[in-house]
C-alpha cells in the first residue's frame, strides 16, 4: 500500500476540522498541561496549537504518514516534536498527563484494547481526550462502499475485495464509550454525539471533502488510473442521491469523549 494521505488535500476544509478540534481541547482541564501526545497528529497545525493553548512542557505528535509528518515538522520547537508511529500500539510507563487524539482513533480496530493501552500511558490524574467521526450512515460512506463494490473496481482490490469503512467497522456508541471510561477508572468523564452544520460550496464538495480521508483507503490500494475513474463513479453516484446544489448543506456526526483519573489510587 502507499501512503495516500495529503495535507493540502486534507487541508481544503482545514477550519471545519478544527472546530471538532477545539471543541475537544476546551473539555480539556487542570491546564498547564505538563507532557502530552496527540496522537495521529496529521500535519501538525492543531498540535502546535493545543500545546501552546495547553501550556505543555512537552508535546510529542505521532502519525503513520511519511507525508503528514513531513507537514508537520514545520510545527516542531518549544517543546513540540512528532514522530513516526502505530497510534493502535501506542503505550508509556505511566509519564504523560494528556493523550489526545482527534479524528484519529477511528482508524484502528479494537478501541477498548487501544483504550486501555493509552490509559495506562497515563500518570495519575491525566486526562484522555478523544474524537471520532459517528457518520458511515451518510451517503458519503455508503456510496463509496456500494461503488467499491461494483466492476472494475471491486477486482482491483485483489481477492480480499474492498477495505471496509473503519468508521463503520471500528466507531463504538457513545454511551459504551462512557462505560469503557468507566471500566478503565476515570472518576470525570464527558460523552458527547454532536453534529456540525457545514455548508460547502456545492454538493461536488463532498467529493473534495472524503478525498481529504475515507477514499484514502481506497487510494493507497489501486492504480492512480483505476482510482481516478473510482471517484468519477463515486462523484456521479453521489450526485445521483444527494442532488445538485450550491451550497449544499452537510451535517457530520462525531463523538467527543474526555476523562480524568484519580489522583491516587
Amino acid at each position: 500500500m502507499t501512503d495516500a494521505w495529503d495535507p493540502t488535500t486534507y487541508g481544503r476544509f482545514a477550519d471545519e476540522r478544527r472546530q471538532p478540534f477545539h471543541d475537544l481541547v476546551s473539555l480539556i482541564g487542570s491546564r498547564p498541561i505538563g507532557t502530552a501526545v496527540d496522537l495521529g497528529c496529521g500535519p501538525g497545525e492543531l498540535t502546535r496549537l493545543a500545546a501552546d493553548q495547553l501550556g505543555c512542557t512537552s508535546m510529542t505528535g505521532i502519525d503513520n504518514s511519511a507525508s503528514m509528518l513531513a507537514k508537520s515538522e514545520e510545527h516542531a520547537g518549544g517543546g513540540v516534536t512528532f514522530r513516526f508511529g502505530d497510534i493502535g500500539s501506542w503505550t508509556s510507563s505511566a509519564d504523560v498527563d494528556l493523550v489526545l487524539a482527534s479524528a484519529s482513533l477511528q482508524w484502528v480496530p479494537d478501541h477498548a484494547g487501544v483504550l486501555r493501552r493509552w490509559t495506562a500511558g497515563l500518570r495519575p490524574g491525566g486526562q484522555l481526550a478523544v474524537q471520532v467521526p459517528a457518520n458511515a450512515h451518510m451517503p458519503s460512506h455508503t456510496l463509496a462502499e456500494e461503488v467499491a463494490d461494483t466492476e472494475p473496481f471491486r477486482s482491483a482490490f485483489g481477492a480480499d475485495g474492498p477495505p471496509p469503512d473503519p468508521v463503520a467497522r471500528n466507531v463504538l456508541e457513545p454511551e459504551v464509550y462512557a462505560s469503557l471510561l468507566d471500566d478503565l477508572g476515570f472518576v470525570e468523564q464527558h460523552v458527547r454525539l454532536q453534529v456540525y452544520p457545514h455548508v460547502l460550496p456545492s454538493s461536488r464538495s463532498v467529493v473534495d471533502w472524503v478525498r481529504g480521508t475515507t477514499l484514502t483507503r481506497f487510494q493507497s490500494c489501486l492504480p492512480a488510473e483505476v482510482f481516478a475513474a473510482f471517484v468519477e463513479a463515486y462523484e456521479r453516484r453521489l450526485i445521483e442521491v444527494i442532488g445538485e446544489r450550491s451550497p449544499h448543506f452537510f451535517p457530520f456526526r462525531r463523538i467527543l469523549f474526555w476523562g480524568r483519573l484519580a489522583t491516587s489510587s
